[in-house]
Parts: structure tokens; C-alpha cells; sequence
């Protein structure tokens, strides 16, 4: 009988798929991406990451009868015990997805799913800067904001799946009205990509900078960094808002690492500026704030990460 000896590991997003084939220690052998623009109905994702794991099966050699199981991060509520994603974001739409089960049906192997930021997690806490750390906090800024927490060495997902989601945190400078359902949280416009270029197209002039009206956040922190004034406001907005929120997760959870992902999380002048304001605010704990060791590979390598401990029968 053929022993498996491979894992497949899957990161769908609103715009791009992904699919990595790893083999039991988590090296990845093979990777493909496909496009996921204007394809929103599960079905078709799910056929899009079949063709991709048959093609790296194919480039590989490696017979489908190797492939002992595969994780799946998904952008947005996802309950991990059944793999139901319960709600994505308005990239997806998806409401109520059998993933798990759809997987399976398909595939023919084992499948384990949950939401993407907490992979990205599970990922920094095995392959990347959280090894050796059994307390800590992933914080993915990219276009939205959320969080995946890591608890004596494993995930916290919470009672309803959404623990981590702090995009809706409130803390000061934040909108006081409640977020409509779907809709970003408050946090989100102050820290997030779309939220900070938002602000940037609200508060431009000519007389307040040099800089283009159409910036994006990275861009927004480089331009501050370079000295722009109008940029440095919202770089510190954003840097204050982001340290409130570690402050309080740190009283609550007594993390002693934060670790920072995401197009906009990975800059490292959001870093300086919020671990400064952090250092302001610790009493006997001071949390370290570090950046992604894996970057954009972080959801990649959780869901490897996943497929390597999920119950392969």
C-alpha cells in the first residue's frame, strides 16, 4: 500500500489562489497561483485549487495516492471543527460553504479549514518568528485588519470563531457608531490599506503636500518617513491606534510578542512608531512587536501547518 508522503496547502484570497505541495516536514516542493477575480461561487474555487493540486501533482510526479491531507486558510468567519466557512468577506461573499466537505468530495483526502489570519499564525508559530513562543499575536494589516491568536502553543479561535477580529475594536480615534453587518469595524479605517488611503483622498491638498492625491498606504508611510507632513499625521494616527490595541490585548492576554503581517503591517516604520507608543503605555509587561518572518508566505505555511497535524482518517 502507498504511504502518503505529502501535504497540500491552500491560501484563497479575494483576487488569488494559491496552492503549495509540501511534503511531510513542510518543505514546499511545488506552488501555483490562479486568479480568483469575478469568481465569487464556491464551487468554482473549489474546482480552481482541484486543477491546481492536479497540476503540481503532475509537475511533481507525485502520485495523487501521496497526498495524506490539505489545510485551507479562507478570507473570513470559519468554523475549524466542521470547515464550514460561515462568512467571507465582500470579496468572497460566501455564506454557509461546506468547504471542508466540498474538499473532500473532490479530493479524495482529508481536509482542514479555517480562517486565514489565524493560519498565518499557526504558520509564524511553527516555520517563522514565533517559534519557541507558546503566548502570542499575529496582526495582519493589509487591506482589512484582524488578528490570530496563539495560546499555550495552539490556536484560540474563541466561542463563536470570531476571536481576533479586531478590526472592530474600539479604541480612542475610532468611529463610535457600530459597524453594519459586513461592513469593516472602526480600527479598519484607521490602520487598514483602504481605510488609510481613504484618509489620504479626504485630507489631500495642494497646499498641505507634494505628494500625489492617489497614494497608497505603503506608499503614504514612505512619503512620511521621506518627511511629508500630511503623511506623518496619518502615520502616527495609525501607529497610535494600532499600539492602543496591542496595549489592550496585552492586559488581556499578557502576549509578550506581536507579530506583524499584511501589505501594510510589513512596514517598518509602522513598527518603530507603534512600539514606541506600546513602550509608553507597558507597566510590567512590554511587548515586542516583530515582523513577519514568513511575509506573504504566512497563510501558505499555516495551512501546510494545518494538513500536518488534522487527523489524517
Amino acid at each position: 500500500m502507498t504511504q502518503p508522503t505529502h501535504l497540500l496547502g491552500v491560501d484563497i484570497g479575494g483576487t488569488n489562489l494559491r496552492v503549495a505541495l509540501a511534503n511531510a516536514n513542510g518543505d514546499i516542493a511545488a506552488r501555483v497561483s490562479a486568479t480568483t477575480t469575478n469568481v465569487r461561487d464556491a464551487e468554482n474555487v473549489v474546482r480552481k485549487i482541484v486543477e491546481c493540486a492536479q497540476q503540481l501533482l503532475r509537475d511533481t510526479q507525485i502520485s495523487p495516492e501521496r497526498v495524506a491531507a490539505i489545510g485551507v486558510g479562507a478570507p473570513g468567519l470559519t468554523n475549524a471543527e466542521t470547515g464550514v466557512v460561515i462568512a467571507t468577506s465582500y470579496l468572497m461573499g460566501w455564506r454557509d460553504v461546506p468547504l471542508k466537505a466540498m474538499l473532500e468530495n473532490h479530493l479524495g483526502v482529508p481536509a482542514s479549514v479555517d480562517n486565514d489570519v489565524n493560519l498565518a499564525a499557526l504558520g509564524e508559530s511553527y516555520f517563522g518568528v514565533g517559534r519557541g513562543f507558546q503566548d502570542f499575536v499575529f496582526i495582519a494589516l493589509g487591506t482589512g485588519v484582524g488578528a490570530g491568536i496563539i495560546l499555550k502553543g495552539a490556536l484560540f479561535q474563541g466561542a463563536a470563531w470570531t476571536a481576533g477580529e479586531i478590526g472592530y475594536m474600539l479604541v480612542p480615534g475610532v468611529a463610535e457608531e457600530p459597524a453594519a453587518l459586513g461592513k469593516p469595524g472602526g480600527l479598519e479605517g484607521l490602520v487598514g490599506g483602504e481605510g488609510l488611503r481613504a484618509q489620504w483622498l479626504s485630507q489631500w491638498s495642494m497646499e498641505k503636500t507634494q505628494q500625489p492625491r492617489e497614494l497608497t498606504a505603503t506608499q503614504i508611510f514612505d512619503a512620511a518617513v521621506a518627511g511629508d507632513a500630511l503623511a506623518n499625521v496619518l502615520l502616527n494616527r495609525a501607529a497610535h491606534a494600532l499600539a492602543y490595541t496591542i496595549s489592550n490585548i496585552t492586559l488581556i492576554l499578557n502576549a509578550p510578542l506581536f507579530v506583524l503581517g499584511g501589505s501594510v503591517g510589513l512596514h517598518t516604520a509602522l513598527r518603530e512608531r507603534t512600539q514606541a507608543v506600546v513602550d509608553q503605555y507597558a507597566r510590567r509587561l512590554r511587548p515586542k512587536l516583530v515582523l513577519s518572518e514568513l511575509g506573504s508566505d504566512a497563510q501558505l505555511m499555516g495551512a501546510i501547518r494545518l494538513a500536518q497535524i488534522a487527523p489524517h482518517n
